[in-house]
């Protein structure tokens, strides 16, 4: 409501200043007719306080009653008293009579009572069904002409957005909206990240990554795939990166290195590249991806002297209808695991690491290598910072049936020798190698989780063109 200019008490003479009494008509100084009240000066404008327009000169507002005797307005006034009229002096329209009540609704409790000291403007703010403030006459102009009624309807409440049928349901109540940081806005919880547990199945080939009970992120990728040979025959690629987690962004190094390497053997194979040769490209064109990664502004490494560049281990299988090619370089590892367990498993790469280097020196045992604290320290890797890349092939011709392993040291860890990898192992693993790969993790899961799992699994030999996992 507006602050309405009112004809007030003089308090003290216009003339000379003396002090007047209440009904005083001429000063008991100077006999200054005080009947004659000055004008309103013409600098001191009427404040809105909520937002109305005040009115313009010449509107003929209602004199007050006086509320104390000495001609000061009263602090409220009813609204027979002030009717009101609007900016441009009209009067305001009188209030809608109030909206029939429903049959289940008494009369009474549709139309509430207004309180005593209703705003003078005559609006009343109680009623629900109104809203809370009329039209001007002008249209308003925080609206443009679109969005301008042409009469204020009744107060409708907001409908809230139906969700999106694409937006993710949090995977604990089953309810909640996920929002954009990976949160249940119904229950907060975390959401599961997308690299945190990666299952894939490629025909008869399967792979399995999780994060682990340790660790805070998945830095493990994996790369699998078919394709045919120029003579139609399939070959079978799967390629395990692991990611250095010294070094920085090793998720993105073991990311980038499986989608290289894969891609080049998928790529080269068709093209009647043996697969040994084919092997050692993708090495070299997973770390060609690796090193990309740490081209950066010479700024930016002033600004983070102490960061490494981005690096991660790799180990890759091509299985054909008889032949096996592994390439690796780190610690990640390829087993052989027979169809016949009565015949011996076999692990068929040697790791890039400070205890295989004791070991092949003749200065430890494998055991007592193992057991040192710095058995772990890995001396061959993909990155920019690598002393020198050394990738490793080899070629092998299996005279039977059996399963290909391929898996960092998450899972290894836990099933160290070829024997244990071979008992972790399910006996159908090779018809069922998406169910195997599942096994193999949750083994090294039980047996703490304490880094990255990650296995692919390749049945030899590879199962001619139409044929798939059972």
């Amino acid at each position: 409501m507006s602050q309405m200019p009112q004809q007030a008490a003089v308090p003290k003479c216009p003339s000379c200043e003396e002090p007047l009494e209440s009904g005083d008509r001429f000063c008991g100084a100077c006999g200054y007719d005080l009947s004659v009240v000055p004008a309103r000066p013409e600098d001191s404008p009427t404040l809105a306080i909520d937002g109305a327009v005040p009115a313009p000169d010449g509107v003929d507002w209602p004199v007050a009653r006086d509320s104390d005797g000495h001609g000061h307005p009263a602090p409220v006034h009813a609204a027979a008293e002030l009717p009101g009229t609007d900016s441009g002096g009209s009067p305001l329209p009188p209030p809608p009579p109030p909206p029939a009540a429903p049959p289940s609704t008494p009369a009474a409790a549709a139309a509430p009572a207004a309180p005593a000291g209703s705003p003078a403007s005559g609006v009343r703010f109680d009623r629900p069904g109104e809203p809370d403030e009329y039209p001007l006459q002008a249209p308003d102009p925080r609206l443009t002409a679109e969005q301008a009624p042409a009469a204020a309807p009744a107060a409708v409440p907001r409908q809230p957005a139906a969700p999106a049928a694409a937006e993710k349901v949090c995977v604990a109540c089953r309810a909640g909206r996920v929002d954009d940081d990976g949160y249940c806005e119904n229950c907060g919880h975390a959401q599961p990240r997308e690299r945190d547990h990666m299952e894939q199945e490629s025909g008869p080939i399967a792979a399995v990554s999780d994060r682990g009970l340790r660790h805070h992120r998945n830095e493990d990728a994996f790369s699998v795939g078919c394709t045919a040979l120029p003579d139609g025959a399939r070959a079978q690629v799967a390629i395990v990166c692991d990611g250095v987690s010294s070094a920085t962004r090793p998720d993105d190094a073991s990311l980038a290195a499986s989608r290289a390497a894969g891609e080049s053997l998928l790529g080269a194979l068709p093209r009647g590249t043996h697969p040994q040769q084919a092997m050692h490209e993708a090495i070299l064109a997973a770390s060609h991806a690796v090193n990309a990664l740490a081209d950066e502004p010479a700024t930016a490494r002033e600004q983070a002297p102490h960061q490494n560049a981005p690096a991660c281990t790799l180990v890759g299988a091509v299985v054909t209808a008889g032949l096996l090619v592994v390439g690796w370089v780190g610690d990640s590892r390829v087993y052989w695991v027979p169809a016949d367990r009565a015949t011996p498993p076999a692990r068929l790469t040697e790791d890039d690491s400070w205890a295989a280097q004791m070991v092949a020196a003749g200065l430890m045992n494998e055991a007592e290598a193992y057991a040192d604290e710095r058995a772990h320290a890995i001396t061959g890797w993909l990155g920019a910072d690598a002393y020198e890349l050394e990738p490793h092939t080899a070629s092998f011709k299996p005279d039977r049936a059996g399963v290909v392993v391929v898996c960092t040291d998450g899972l290894w860890n836990y099933a160290e020798s070829a024997e244990e990898m071979a008992e972790a192992m399910p006996p159908d693993a090779a018809n069922r190698p998406l169910h195997a790969a599942r096994v193999l993790v949750g083994h090294a899961l039980d047996g703490g989780g304490h880094d990255n799992v990650t296995v692919a699994l390749l049945p030899f030999p590879a199962p001619p063109q139409g044929a798939g996992s059972a």
